[in-house]
């Protein structure tokens, strides 16, 4: 398998991951080779990350509208590790890795049903102001949720 800069031993940090989204992979998200277009997995990262968000307890507060800060993506990379085609089912993983004072680098992976890791990637999410557009940091709480997954995810 490809080796990529963000992941030291690929067996501990698949095993790091818990948290995971299922996607099946649609016809409109195939290219003219009949596998998955190469800009589609961002979209499956970006579903992923909402729902890791929300289980988290963060996009509920941010999507108030009085609320005073919002989660930006600042950077954003895939690793194709597999092919994948039409109507297979995946999931998406992700995973807290480091946490800044208003950024966190998620990591994301995705698996066929037979386990085959597909898809790797990694991004670094900030949380800022909306009227100010400068990083907020991380309210103690949202920094103790992001430790405790991180931690519960260690084997």
């Amino acid at each position: 398998m490809k080796k990529m800069s963000y992941v030291e031993d690929l067996v501990s940090w698949e095993e790091e991951f818990e948290f995971f989204y299922e996607v099946k992979v649609r016809f409109s998200e195939t290219d003219m080779f009949g596998h998955l277009n190469n800009t589609v997995p961002f979209t499956y990262f970006e579903q992923a990350r909402i729902e890791y968000f929300k289980n988290q307890g963060f996009m509920q507060d941010w999507i108030k509208p009085k609320n005073e800060t919002i989660p930006v993506v600042a950077d954003l990379q895939c690793d194709y590790l597999s092919q994948v085609f039409f109507d297979e089912d995946l999931k998406i993983y992700v995973k807290a890795d480091s946490i800044g004072n208003s950024s966190v680098d998620l990591h994301y992976m995705g698996k066929k049903t037979d386990g085959t890791v597909c898809l790797a990637g990694r991004g670094t999410i900030v949380q800022i102001s909306k009227h100010t557009g400068k990083g907020v940091p991380w309210t103690e709480n949202m920094r103790s949720l992001f430790l405790k997954s991180k931690k519960s995810a260690v084997k």
